[in-house]
């Protein structure tokens, strides 16, 4: 199991599959020889053209698209880290939000095991050259990709709301077997799953406004989705009260509760979908259904997506097993009278802990990959390795300390910003999160070496090496259900996450090696990243001790926690600049000039 991509529908929550890897980047169309999403094309008698010259005024407005889109990105995500802020708030980290957690993650996993890959990662490029080859700007194909897409959403949506309580029953036993949590979280999924239709419809209608150069949409409008959530769990909040005063559960919470959050959650990604309209008109696009679907390229794309298929439905059976063994954990522990410690704080640890990834590692290969794909295209592997050194080694130096940043002030963090959900939920929240702490690195690693295989074409590659991630990752985390007391099962599940994410890259690491002739740049980019190691333990261990002496002097209230997370953020970045410095770790100046660069200065 791997990481979710959630600029696309706005939804947090559980990995469902991994960071970007189906998923296009949200560049703009670069005369790259091909998208490096796009499944093994050696067969296609019409390959991409060699590369043209970046027109004049290019590179301008490639800044500014970019900046528009790290924005949106950065909005998007805060806005919905905000989200479990008031979730949290609503309704508590114990089984009540677990039901909602599953419930939740139904639609995500099932759009993307129907097509939600296969879009992304074949039909889009597939759309660009429409865009570009045909004689109407591609709008037909691009309606009859949204005409397909209607359709089979559609029967899909109707068939799960119909078969929810069946869908539910797989993905929880646990839940399954207590009939009042099971009627509680089938009438969540009757809400949550029509979502799906909607996150299709976004999709198509961002990628057709990105292929012609309209960046922002797709990227802004799931501010818009998590805006209408907030608002829903807040409408609960006036209604009911907060969780802390009204202790809300499965036995206590009213029909017209489950209505409330229900009713916002499904309304966020209807808005988030409609609110693209306007940019189609405003881009000349006119939609119109067309059933024509035979002899017009969509069944060769069908085709190229079967490892992209594979690729999803590894993911997809690691979410299932975790999201089982979370559940039933979760109940167990709150059983005994701990709460926090199911699957609810699996994902909110989770939102918090790959924020890094998403907006740095992701903004440092947004960047690199166009120049990645034309190395590869014309052969030239001593480029194609420099620049995932590069890669590598300048995303490392704000990853690795964010990761050892986790592990020292993760119960801070979360009794900080959970304060709202009880003293007891926002600590389990905050020991995932120590837990996932230094997984982020390999996490984060795996992620650009992959960039390398998909800069080849190579689909397959990656297929193998998610299989080895979910494999590793379930059986971890197996391990840990079965050997962990209730309340740390989740725990150890998340630091199986970490573990996983370190053989994957293993395996990556090798096999992109052999392709690139036998050299990666390993000496220095293991140089890299020890020193940056040796600089970062020793802050986060200072820090750590800083901040948790402070907690026990001061208690777990939210001031507390501020008080202990500034004080060991203080300690711990200026120790670590400190001892970067004197190791001489010349990437840092190289990240410090890309984030101006991001910032326009």
């Amino acid at each position: 199991m791997a990481a979710p991509h959630e600029e696309s529908n706005g939804r947090g929550g559980l990995p469902s599959h991994p960071p970007d890897d189906t998923l296009p980047l949200r560049t703009p169309v670069q005369h790259a020889p091909a998208s490096p999403r796009t499944a093994p094309t050696t067969s296609d008698p019409d390959p991409e053209p060699e590369p043209e010259p970046e027109p004049k005024g290019g590179t301008a407005r490639l800044a500014k698209s970019s900046a528009l889109m790290a924005a949106g990105t950065v909005v998007s995500r805060i806005t919905g880290f905000l989200r479990t802020l008031v979730m949290a708030a609503a309704i508590g980290v114990g089984t009540l939000n677990d039901s909602y957690q599953v419930a939740n993650t139904l639609p995500t996993m099932i759009y993307t095991l129907v097509g939600g890959g296969a879009l992304n990662a074949v039909f889009v490029p597939q759309l660009v050259r429409a865009v570009k080859n045909d004689k109407d700007g591609g709008e037909a194909y691009a309606n009859r990709l949204l005409t397909l897409v209607v359709v089979i959403l559609a029967g899909a949506t109707t068939l799960c709301v119909l078969a929810a309580p069946l869908l539910v029953r797989m993905m929880s036993p646990d839940i399954a077997a207590d009939p009042q949590r099971m009627a509680l979280t089938v009438a969540f999924a009757r809400y949550c799953l029509p979502t799906m239709f909607f996150m299709g419809i976004h999709v198509v209608l961002g990628q057709i406004l990105n292929a012609r150069d309209r960046f922002g949409a797709m990227m802004w409008t799931p501010v818009l989705n998590n805006v209408v959530t907030i608002a829903g769990f807040g409408a609960f909040i006036w209604a009911f009260g907060g969780f802390t005063a009204s202790g809300v559960s499965p036995a206590t919470i009213t029909p017209e509760g489950v209505r409330l959050i229900g009713l916002g959650t499904l309304l966020g990604l209807a808005v988030q979908a409609l609110a693209m309209l306007p940019y189609l008109r405003d881009a000349g696009v006119r939609l119109r259904p067309r059933f024509d679907f035979r002899g017009h390229g969509l069944g060769k794309a069908v085709g190229l997506a079967k490892w992209t298929l594979l690729f999803v439905l590894a993911n997809q059976i690691g979410l299932t097993v975790v999201t089982q063994l979370a559940t039933k954990a979760g109940a167990a522990a709150e059983r005994a009278g701990h709460t926090g410690a199911g699957i609810t704080a699996y994902n909110f640890a989770y939102q918090i802990w790959q924020m890094p990834q998403a907006i740095i590692t992701v903004s440092v290969m947004t960047a690199v990959l166009p120049r990645i794909s034309r190395a590869a295209h014309s052969g030239d592997a001593t480029a194609v390795r420099d620049d995932i050194s590069y890669g590598l080694r300048t995303s490392a130096v704000a990853v690795v300390p964010c990761a050892f940043a986790f592990l020292a002030l993760g119960t801070p963090m979360a009794t900080l910003l959970y304060a709202s959900s009880g003293a007891e939920g926002a600590q389990g929240i905050g020991h995932v999160l120590m837990a996932f702490g230094l997984g982020l690195i390999p996490y984060s690693a795996q992620y650009v070496v992959l960039r390398g295989f998909y800069a080849y074409e190579d689909t397959r590659t990656p297929f193998y090496n998610t299989l080895v991630v979910a494999l590793v990752n379930a059986a971890a985390s197996g391990l840990c259900f079965a050997l962990l007391p209730a309340r740390w099962a989740v725990t150890g599940m998340a630091a199986s996450y970490g573990l996983a994410f370190a053989v994957g890259i293993a395996v990556a690491w090798r096999r992109l090696r052999t392709r690139l002739g036998g050299d990666l740049d390993g000496a220095r980019i293991l140089r890299t990243y020890t020193r940056l190691c040796a600089a970062a333990a020793p802050a986060a261990l200072a820090a750590g001790a800083a901040s948790t002496a402070l907690l026990h002097a001061l208690g777990t209230t939210a001031l507390s926690s501020l008080t202990a997370l500034v004080a060991g953020t203080v300690v711990l970045l200026g120790l670590f600049l400190t001892l970067a410095r004197l190791l001489k770790i010349p990437e840092l100046d190289a990240m410090f000039t890309l984030i101006r660069s991001r910032l326009g200065r």
